[in-house]
């Protein structure tokens, strides 16, 4: 994978990251019903991937991020 598509996929992970912390946060309304997606979890794996991505970025810049064995 080349540096401009992890770039895009890391911002497009940031931003669901963002967007699912900001629907997670919003108190329930009983009079909607419940909510059927679980927005924290979404967050949680959004941010995980995005910090992948961040490393993958790195690793393309040229940085060795590996334990040396």
């Amino acid at each position: 994978m080349d540096l401009r598509t992890t770039l895009a996929i890391l911002a497009a992970l940031a931003a669901t990251a963002l967007f699912a912390g900001w629907r997670g946060a919003q108190p329930p309304n009983p009079h909607k019903g419940p909510r059927l997606a679980p927005w924290r979890f979404i967050m949680l794996l959004a941010a995980a991937g995005a910090v992948l991505m961040a490393v993958h970025a790195v690793n393309l810049l040229g940085v060795t991020t590996g334990g040396v064995r």
